[in-house]
């Protein structure tokens, strides 16, 4: 299966660092993961990321590129 690379943070967290306020999840979510995901394809990656990272919850999807075998 292939597998896609994301870079992933959370604006909620952004947002309360930038503010100087605590956040439930660990301040490093202010700045961009990179996670790596197997799917079929890109829009298969990006659904299964977002039941991972969901929007609601404030992670933001910025980028999802294939990787090279």
């Amino acid at each position: 299966m292939p597998k896609f690379e994301a870079l992933v943070y959370n604006e909620k967290v952004r947002a309360a660092v930038a503010n100087d306020e605590p956040h439930p999840l660990s301040d490093e979510w202010a700045d961009q993961h990179y996670i790596t995901q197997s799917a079929s394809d890109e829009d298969h990656a990006r659904h299964r990321l977002e039941e991972k990272f969901p929007p609601e919850k404030g992670f933001v999807i910025v980028d999802i590129v294939p990787l090279e075998d």
